[in-house]
């Protein structure tokens, strides 16, 4: 089948726009937002999309498991969405690139005036890569701040969550835990790393088994 091409300018798309993805609309935590500019094809939102968290310092057993479970995604072909800023997550994203299924890039920055990097060439024009920032064009450089901001965007707009690793008591723990009182799914890679996680209800999902998050 012939993948439409698209162009890698930025658009807008308004809360009231068809195109605009109805848990930001509702907030989810992740305050409110008048805009949301893309680059590539927005079609991708209107699937099942997994987030993929990892804390920027893991351990080299998450290490290991994050380059298999990012191949494991990819060959399984699940839609994948992340902020893709920490080191193990910018390793997971050069392995989906390689892969045919759609990935959604969110910088923890505007995207206006942003030099697209140029792995990210060929997949934004073939559509199957969407980048997508609801940060306006002053917030040209990425902080703690907009990355914490960010990732409520992504867990929002995501179906269920994947941790890689969240470190404990770090942000990506405090999120998951937000995100399970509200009924999200969150996985674990391995139950014994985030105890905290899993008696508040994370389930554990294996790289054996990970291509079943495509249907969430």
């Amino acid at each position: 089948m012939t993948k439409r091409r698209v162009s890698a300018d930025p658009t807008i798309i308004e809360p009231g726009s068809p195109g605009y993805p109805g848990s930001l609309r509702i907030g989810a935590g992740c305050g409110h937002f008048s805009h949301i500019w893309v680059m590539g094809d927005a079609e991708i939102l209107k699937g099942p999309l997994l987030a993929l968290l990892c804390s920027t310092r893991c351990p080299g057993r998450a290490i290991v498991q994050a380059y298999d479970v990012a191949r494991a995604l990819r060959d399984a072909g699940v839609p994948v969405i992340s902020g893709f800023h920490t080191p193990m997550e910018k390793e997971c994203l050069d392995l989906l690139l390689r892969g045919s299924q759609p990935v959604v890039v969110c910088p923890a920055r505007s995207i206006q005036n942003m030099r697209v990097p140029g792995p990210w060439k060929t997949p934004l024009a073939e559509g199957r890569l969407l980048v997508l920032s609801p940060f306006e064009a002053r917030h040209r450089r990425a902080t703690a701040e907009l990355a914490a901001q960010r990732n409520r965007v992504v867990t929002a707009i995501a179906h269920s969550i994947l941790l890689v690793y969240a470190a404990p008591s770090s942000t990506t723990e405090r999120l998951s835990l937000e995100l399970l009182k509200q009924g999200k799914p969150v996985y674990l890679l391995d139950g014994e790393s985030n105890s905290k996680l899993l008696a508040a209800g994370a389930l554990v999902r294996t790289v054996e088994t990970i291509g079943m998050l495509k249907q969430g």
